[in-house]
């Protein structure tokens, strides 16, 4: 279901390619809103109404909250339409059906590409948009326009940490590992001293097996319009599949699915001692785990070689307005409200990690104690990543379709003799297919 959705999107928008998106940039935004226009946006915060808004980001509780005390005739409905790909699945067959669609969506950076190229949301320059150019960080900002056209509103970013339970590694004399191989020796060392412990959980994840990919320098996508290509035999993918097959062969790593309920309460219990993931993690931790409120630390990632300080990127999210949005001017407002100022500060307050400048430079951002991380000044690692993130990577332009067969592909290596080598193999190879018969030119 999720795969055949998934082909129907890119099937309405890889055929024009990638060339199809600076067409748009250049011809502008077809929108059919009343008045696309600051002005617009201000008349429809006067009028106010219903929003629908599809994310799964708890943060924008506390948002929705704030835009509807500051405007009391609106009324803010937060959707949890499915994280990542569910939700871009239901998103295109509300479209596909012409209604039930959101006025707002949280969309990932990778992702936002081909909803741009499906002219499925709209560019939000001609509310005003372009005037945050400045106000966001570069990778960020760049991820969300194409020429003179903003595809959407950074919400968040993802420069990536190493959380780990602080009570687990104490209690078995563990410590912080600094290199891969020091994460290896950890996780044995764990599980022999309690077989229910596991270092994390890994049941085959697309986006955290190319952020550590990224880390370790490999470079499997390359992009330029419409010639592509794909390729898991680099240096630094072979680095990240020789670590991770000892973990998936000694059975070191849990067979427990993110975001489940077993994974909540793995990492609530301690079962679960770590995790490599984003700098928005946190709010996630103290909304989803608050039993394990002090049991938690962060620090830098482990490294490919002993002595290095490169990080890479893992989600990081935007807020988008669809064509199909009932009205367009006040998906707008919120969507700027939630992003930017008062309602960005708000969110980084929470945990949020920020795309905005002001935020990540702040003095007060940077030596906010962290509570459940029992008082430390966590954002000192998440900045400290952010400057180190490796540069040069590309996603593809289908990335969203490539994303949803890795478990039918590369997820092998999880469930069988496959070896993980030959399953990111399988993962190329298909990419590659799908790319070729969608009109992209693939090596």
């Amino acid at each position: 279901m999720r795969t055949h959705s998934t082909r129907r999107l890119l099937g309405a928008l890889a055929v024009a390619s990638a060339l199809a998106l600076t067409a748009t940039a250049c011809g502008g935004s077809d929108s059919d809103a009343s008045d696309s226009s600051p002005k617009g946006v201000r008349a429809a915060l006067e009028k106010g109404g219903k929003l629908t808004v599809w994310a799964w980001e708890p943060t924008l509780k506390k948002v929705a909250a704030d835009f509807e005390k500051k405007y009391p005739d609106v009324d803010v409905e937060l959707v949890n339409a499915g994280t990542g790909d569910k939700q871009y699945t239901a998103l295109q067959n509300a479209m596909d059906a012409g209604s039930g669609a959101p006025d707002v969506a949280q969309v990932e950076y990778y992702a936002l590409g081909q909803f741009a190229i499906a002219k499925s949301v709209e560019d939000l320059a001609p509310y005003g948009a372009r005037k945050y150019g400045k106000t966001f960080t570069t990778g960020p900002w760049n991820a969300v326009t194409r020429d003179k056209s903003v595809y959407a509103l950074p919400m968040d970013s993802g420069p990536m940490a190493f959380f780990y339970n602080k009570k687990v590694f104490d209690k078995h004399g563990v410590k912080v590992p600094t290199t891969w191989d020091e994460y290896v020796e950890a996780a044995r060392t764990l599980h022999k001293a309690d077989p229910k412990i596991f270092i994390t959980n890994d049941t085959g994840d697309a986006g955290a097996t190319t952020s550590l990919i990224w880390q370790a320098g490999g470079r499997p996508y390359k992009a330029d319009g419409t010639n592509v290509s794909v390729g898991f035999d680099d240096a630094g993918t072979r680095k990240y599949t020789a670590t991770w097959q000892k973990l998936l062969d000694e059975k070191l790593v849990a067979p427990v699915t993110s975001w489940s309920d077993a994974w909540y309460k793995g990492l609530a219990d301690g079962s679960l001692a770590t995790l490599s993931i984003g700098a928005w993690m946190p709010a996630n931790l103290t909304s989803g785990v608050p039993a394990a409120s002090g049991d938690w630390r962060v620090a830098p990632l482990p490294q490919w070689t002993k002595g290095d300080r490169t990080s890479a990127e893992n989600g990081g999210s935007s807020l988008a307005v669809p064509k199909a949005a009932k009205n367009k001017e006040l998906a707008y407002a919120f969507t700027e409200f939630a992003t930017t100022g008062a309602g960005a500060s708000a969110r980084v307050a929470q945990g949020a990690f920020p795309a905005t400048r002001a935020d990540l430079e702040s003095k007060a951002f940077l030596d906010a104690p962290f509570p459940y991380f029992g008082g430390q000044k966590a954002n000192q690692v998440f900045a400290e990543s952010a400057r180190n993130v490796g540069a040069d990577w590309s996603y593809l332009p289908y990335q969203v379709y490539a994303n949803s067969i890795f478990n039918d592909t590369a997820g092998k290596a999880y469930v069988s003799s496959t070896t993980l080598s030959d399953g990111l193999k399988a993962w190329q190879d298909a990419s590659v297919k799908y790319g070729k018969d969608q009109g992209f030119t693939v090596d």
